[in-house]
């Protein structure tokens, strides 16, 4: 299950607008980082649209890397702020994921683990980094987080600029902006021990499709450098401004029912 922590953190930015004015295109290499960024954040909706989002819904099916379990339905809930609760099926059984804003916790029965286990420490870190409805570009200032432009690179043949954002807690990550769309390529995941190696870890954004006037990548492939399979999280429909209560995001019970699943699907 911590393998789709990264890709459930960073849901949070994947809104964004398929088409830019192009009254807000500057000629290559003239843009400053918070240029970009304010291009960024039109493109995706703007400021006063995401201000507006109080919650969002995502459900789908993940990929997870296995033959035997190819696809695995989830339910992921958003809530300002920093609130989240992740739900995935696996063999007729629940795990939950939740985080309240400050704490974490996890509950995963396919593991033979019934009782609820905190988030560890780097799982805390990625969820305090990322998860936040409008991701960490807007309102970055506001947010303390400090964006640096370090120049272009290529992305699966894309053009992009790739920003090194330090987050609040002093963390660092990289976000790769389409030079041509001003939409998410590429960021970094948290990195990932594989053959007793800390390996770095990338989230591509693909397949960009409109969803309740807005539109985002409806798959997020996660890349391990070094890693055999990647794992990919399909979006199938989004929702946005669901009520929903904070004892949705509180520390889970022992008993974890699939009934509430189902009932969000």
């Amino acid at each position: 299950m911590r393998r789709f922590l990264c890709l459930a953190c960073c849901l949070v930015s994947l809104t964004a607008s398929a088409e830019v004015s192009k009254s807000h295109i500057a000629p290559a290499g003239k843009l400053t980082a918070a240029q970009i960024i304010a291009i960024n954040v039109d493109a995706r909706g703007g400021l006063k649209a995401w201000r507006a989002a109080k919650t969002l819904t995502m459900t789908g099916k993940l990929e997870a890397g296995s033959e035997k379990n190819p696809e695995l339905p989830f339910v992921l809930k958003m809530k300002r702020a920093h609130m989240s609760r992740l739900e995935i099926l696996f063999q007729n059984q629940t795990a939950v994921q939740v985080y309240d804003g400050v704490q974490g916790w996890k509950v995963r029965p396919f593991l033979g683990r019934n009782e609820v286990e905190p988030f560890t420490a780097g799982e805390k870190n990625a969820a305090l980094d990322w998860q936040e409805l409008d991701g960490p570009l807007v309102d970055y200032a506001k947010k303390g987080i400090k964006v640096k432009l370090q120049g272009t690179e290529s992305v699966e043949g894309h053009r992009a600029y790739k920003l090194e954002l330090t987050m609040d807690n002093g963390v660092e990550r990289h976000v790769w902006i389409d030079a041509a769309s001003f939409l998410e390529l590429k960021i970094d995941g948290e990195p990932r021990m594989l053959d007793g190696k800390l390996r770095d870890v990338a989230i591509f954004y693909r397949e960009y499709n409109k969803e309740n006037g807005l539109t985002m990548p409806h798959i997020l492939e996660t890349v391990v450098d070094g890693g055999k399979h990647p794992y990919k999280m399909h979006i199938e429909h989004v929702a946005i401004n669901q009520a929903m209560e904070n004892a949705l995001f509180a520390k889970p019970q022992l008993v974890v029912a699939n009934a509430s699943m189902q009932q969000t699907r």
